[in-house]
């Protein structure tokens, strides 16, 4: 390129962008309830807090990796109804991911249990989230 542009003065670099790898990915989850006597599982009622799915997520590292598990760091970027978007190192996304798939749940009010559901993941934010949901992400 750099022979072409000095033969042909006209040719010119337009923009050149390098992105750095984030340190960081993000995992989208939905939480769901399952009954016994059912196989299938419902919506949950009761909307998620940010305590709850740290709750959750604690339980499930700590039960997978014990106190190693329990060290990873999880940011909850955003609690909408039942679901969830979190951010942990990018080192810990496969352990933070098996943990969650692994995990049976918690028992929820009676013969309910709740249970985190991953629906996906990776390194960048904006490839879990359609253009529609990006905007309405950070909007609210």
């Amino acid at each position: 390129m750099a022979t072409e542009t000095a033969k042909n003065p006209k040719a010119r670099e337009l923009a050149t962008l390098t992105i750095k790898s984030s340190p960081f990915a993000y995992a989208h989850l939905a939480s769901t309830t399952l009954t016994p006597d059912e196989d299938s599982s419902m919506a949950l009622n009761n909307p998620l807090d940010a305590l709850t799915v740290r709750s959750y997520c604690t339980a499930a590292l700590s039960q997978f990796l014990g106190a190693t598990g329990a060290a990873i760091s999880v940011d909850i970027l955003v609690v909408r109804d039942e679901n969830v978007w979190v951010r942990v190192p990018k080192p810990d996304l496969a352990a933070f991911c098996a943990a969650l798939t692994a995990y049976r749940g918690l028992p929820r009010g009676g013969a309910s249990t709740t249970l985190l559901r991953l629906q996906a993941c990776g390194d960048w934010l904006g490839s879990l989230l359609g253009r529609a949901e990006e905007t309405e992400l950070w909007a609210s």
